[in-house]
């Protein structure tokens, strides 16, 4: 990867008389590519073995999220024996509750343990979100930046985390309150992982996909309500259609995140679904997954945008609908709790520098930005989800 920054303009700024000022403008270039890789773990491809120092002194550390290590830990430990790199695996417990400082702590303590080199040994990071998160920030911050790859083993990692380039970790009761941009050298996608994940897992990740299908992509959303129920029952295994949903899901999120990777326009379509959840799904930990509290979210807007006339109620319906098939929840007590439900809005508005800039689906697959929901909206919109979606 190359880290080099180069300045694209630098001159004096002697506007106030008296005092000199150099100014220095560039922005870091990123490229970063997300590659299907079937089987990536048998020896027989060489995906993970073409990027970073070659030889017999080339070595690797793989940081593997624990439980994937108990499924996956032989077939690592077999690739890279039989490709003759030098390697340490360190597995780490991760999940929401574990996405914090002392985690992170202990694997920039493992990079520090490796000796691990400024540019020429990529770290592998195999996992869910959670871990492809923080050791994304702990690769920002060890000698101020190495480089290193996702290998994404949930489908909401896959669909979500391995596209774009923010990292994180919670910290002050908020999700993701501290964190970075620094995107990996790439991800390399694997579906077979998803047949050993949880029927859950499965329909977590399913949040994540349904969140563009509703305001970007509406034969995405069809692919879900069609046949949502049998792609949960094969874990995306068979038939076209798993294909179809996970390379509509990351064609989308690539082209709404590539043109503003470092978030200055807050007018995000990929911040669906994240307006009010973050709060909701932190205080109803290990309650709610990530996915479920997005997918909560996504029709709790629904329904705001059905109150102000701007989506059918048709349409709103539908997203329900199609959470059920997807096993997802529809309702929750903290979207029925007018506090939470502005508490979030207030912390949103902080985040998206003093505007709401909520995406408003207008119809499945469409959606504007709105900024001036009331108290008065929330209450109403939170006692029809109780209503209409707690059964």
């Amino acid at each position: 990867m190359n880290h080099k920054i180069e300045v694209e303009k630098f001159h004096t700024d002697s506007s106030k008389k008296g005092i000199k000022k150099w100014v220095a403008e560039t922005e870091p270039p990123v490229s970063f590519f997300v590659q299907i890789s079937d089987n990536i773990l048998d020896p027989e491809n060489h995906d993970l073995l073409e990027i970073g120092r070659q030889g017999k002194d080339s070595r690797r550390l793989i940081i593997v999220d624990k439980n994937v290590y108990g499924l996956y830990g032989e077939k690592i430990e077999n690739y890279f024996k039989t490709s003759g790199i030098n390697y340490k695996i360190f597995p780490v417990v991760s999940s929401e509750e574990k996405k914090d400082l002392e985690t992170l702590l202990l694997i920039l303590g493992a990079m520090e343990e490796f000796k691990l080199e400024r540019s020429g040994e990529p770290v592998l990071a195999v996992g869910g979100g959670v871990l492809l998160d923080v050791v994304g920030i702990a690769a920002t911050l060890y000698r101020r930046g190495v480089p290193y790859i996702r290998i994404p083993t949930t489908l909401l990692a896959l669909v979500d985390a391995s596209v774009g380039v923010k990292t994180g970790i919670n910290h002050f009761g908020r999700r993701n309150r501290l964190g970075s941009y620094y995107g990996p050298i790439g991800a390399y996608l694997d579906r077979s992982f998803l047949r050993t994940l949880a029927r859950k897992e499965i329909s977590n990740g399913c949040g994540e996909i349904l969140k563009m299908a509703v305001v970007k992509d509406s034969r995405l959303f069809e692919l879900l309500e069609k046949h949502g129920a049998r792609m949960i029952d094969d874990k995306f295994q068979n038939g076209q259609e798993p294909t179809e949903v996970i390379e509509r899901s990351i064609q989308g999120m690539v082209e709404e995140l590539a043109p503003n990777l470092w978030e200055k326009d807050m007018k995000r379509l990929v911040n669906f679904g994240h307006s009010f959840s973050a709060v909701v799904e932190m205080r109803a930990l290990p309650e709610l997954s990530h996915g479920e509290a997005v997918a909560l979210d996504v029709l709790y807007s629904c329904i705001l945008s059905a109150n102000r006339g701007l989506m059918k109620s048709n349409d709103m319906e539908r997203v329900g609908k199609t959470m059920k098939l997807l096993e997802l929840p529809t309702f929750h007590p903290l979207f029925g709790d007018i506090n939470t439900l502005e508490e979030a809005l207030a912390d949103t508005v902080r985040h998206r520098d003093g505007a709401q800039e909520l995406p408003i689906p207008l119809s499945i697959g469409r959606a504007i930005f709105l900024n001036d929901f009331t108290k008065v909206e929330l209450k109403k919109a939170s006692d029809i989800m109780k209503e209409k979606f707690s059964t």
